[in-house]
């Protein structure tokens, strides 16, 4: 009987039946202790290869034992089994096969062999060890014990092969364990960064369909907190609104977190368009409806079809368009410009307003109908003015915007951003990200100061909506040299003569000083130079003048700049 086993594990088909099942192991299960184990046993079962041992390097230049029959992986790890271990060191240094036909008779082999085998008289013992290694450099070590009656070491030569292609597919597992571990740490890393994003969202943090829409203020988290209520249902959604305010992209975010976002958006700037173009855009039109009507074109209704229409500025389309308009949505049907066949669509509305429409309809500019039509969910969304707070993270996101689209790494100071947040912006966001966008295009440091801000400088062209200066914004007197009468010599102590200046725009720097009413503007400018040591910023600010004007005054009364 064991002669006969013994040429059947001497047989080609049971390496190739070997080699099979050995896959079919290491390919079933990503519990690799498990498949090296059963590797061992199969060519135990299979080629009367016994007492198989796996040895990987730890990674400190140790192996230890990572496979292992005939006792427990962690008897053996605790020394139960005599394993020559610095033969396999000898194997991994060298990257090469190691045979010995009589292991029973090496002083370094013998023990390890009689604790494992009991081998008849005729029989011999050989010890078989290979590198196992995907690349160059080998990472383990397989070995096994292989009785063998006398006469046959030629089978070993054999044996070394087919265990070197073992070895080789052993090592590609423990490479793919190896990947499969680290894409799961990746996986359980960006599995806690994500659960730290949701308790962000818990907390008010914007959504998807709202990352762009910055904001943390108390106006903004409720307009926040509107628009995700708003959004799943198919109603009506109006945004009021200044200006400059973002309606826009809060629209957007509406249909982001709306059934419909796998369906189109559509956008119509109901502004910009004349009354038959604006028809011909809404409703479409049909081949020769008009001069120019070379073709049949489908309107914004069908477009958007399942999806959302926006119509932006909706209060300002005309009166007799707003009847079409108005049975458009409430029948949800409309023929285009020069035909006659009536088309329905599906279309979820939002729309959005800077006027008063209420004061609209109360005036007869708007129709009644229309308006009840169009504010089902009206939405208000606050000027920059009245969240404040907002500023440094909009000023923050607009010029990590201009760094990335300019190549530019331009930095703000807190100076700066404290002057922005004292500024009311009559254009809103829009306008705050002009100011941020123009002041970094034109600084020329990387380091944004409050002296280039255009405000700082009285270059803020925008001030002109506001009479002449910003609402708000850091007072910007006129200059107080620009109508003094000509200077005359000092009167008598006796008889002081008024002041050249009045008394309410002596700068505070100078009114606790008794001499301060005797001097004249020249003496008051030369001294706010002197003490700012020529330094013409400083002593504009001091004075509580704008460098232009501090300018205009050392020039008109001839006062030669010293440099120091």
């Amino acid at each position: 009987m064991k002669s006969f086993e013994r040429n059947r594990g001497d047989s080609s088909d049971a390496l190739l039946i070997g080699i099979y099942e050995i896959s079919k192991v290491l390919g079933a299960s990503l519990d690799l202790d498990k498949s090296l184990h059963d590797v061992l046993n199969i060519l135990s079962s299979y080629l009367d290869m016994r007492h198989g041992v796996v040895l990987l390097d730890d990674g400190d230049a140790a192996l230890s034992f990572a496979a292992v029959t005939g006792m427990t992986l962690r008897a053996a790890r605790d020394g139960a089994l005599e394993y020559p271990v610095a033969e396999a060191r000898k194997v991994l240094d060298s990257g090469s096969p190691l045979v010995v036909p009589d292991a029973q008779d090496e002083p370094a082999l013998a023990p390890y062999v009689s604790d494992c085998l009991n081998l008849l008289e005729d029989e011999g013992a050989a010890f078989l060890a290979v590198p196992i290694r995907t690349s160059d450099r080998p990472f383990g070590v397989l070995s096994v014990l292989r009785p063998l009656p006398e006469g046959v070491p030629q089978l070993l030569q054999r044996d070394q092969r087919f265990l070197s292609m073992v070895a080789t597919l052993i090592g590609q597992s423990v490479r793919l364990h190896g990947k499969v571990l680290a894409d799961r740490g990746q996986l359980l890393e960006d599995n806690a960064r994500l659960s730290k994003q949701v308790v962000k969202i818990k907390a008010g943090a914007p959504v998807r369909g709202l990352e762009d829409v910055v904001g943390g203020s108390e106006a903004m988290r409720r307009v926040f907190a509107q628009v995700q209520q708003a959004a799943p249902s198919k109603a009506t959604v109006l945004l009021r609104g200044e200006s400059g305010t973002g309606k826009e992209m809060i629209a957007q975010a509406i249909h982001q977190l709306s059934p419909r976002v796998a369906k189109p958006f559509i956008k119509v700037n109901c502004a910009a368009l004349s009354e038959s173009v604006l028809e011909s855009e809404l409703f479409g039109h049909e081949k020769g409806a008009f001069t120019g009507a070379v073709s049949e074109r489908k309107g914004r209704f069908e477009l958007a079809n399942g999806g959302t229409l926006f119509l932006d500025e909706i209060g300002d389309i005309s009166a007799s368009f707003q009847s079409k308009l108005l049975r458009a949505l409430q029948e949800g049907e409309f023929e285009r410009v020069g035909g006659s066949r009536t088309l329905k669509v599906d279309v979820r509305l939002v729309a959005a307003t800077n006027r008063n429409l209420e004061q609209a309809v109360s005036k007869g500019e708007f129709r009644a109908d229309l308006y009840y039509r169009l504010n089902v969910v009206p939405i208000f969304l606050p000027p920059l003015r009245e969240r404040v707070g907002d500023i440094p993270l909009l000023a923050s996101h607009f010029l990590d915007q201009f760094n990335r689209e300019n190549g530019r790494n331009v930095g703000i100071t807190q100076k700066a951003i404290s002057i922005m947040q004292r500024c009311k912006f009559p254009g809103n966001v829009r306008e705050l990200q002009n100011c941020i966008w123009r002041t970094a295009t034109m600084t020329p440091g990387e380091v944004i100061d409050e002296i280039d801000l255009s405000c700082r400088r009285d270059l803020c062209l925008s001030s002109t909506l506001w009479g002449g200066k910003l609402p708000g914004a850091i007072p910007v007197p006129e200059p107080a040299f620009a109508e003094v009468p000509p200077l005359s010599p000092p009167p008598p102590p006796a008889a002081p003569p008024p002041l050249p200046v009045e008394a309410d725009e002596v700068p505070a720097a100078f009114a606790a000083s008794s001499d301060a009413a005797a001097l004249t503007q020249r003496e008051i400018l030369v001294q706010a130079m002197e003490r700012c040591g020529w330094v013409q910023a400083k002593a504009a600010r001091l004075l509580g003048l704008t460098p232009r004007q501090i300018g205009y005054a050392l020039k008109k009364h001839n006062v030669e700049i010293r440099q120091l």
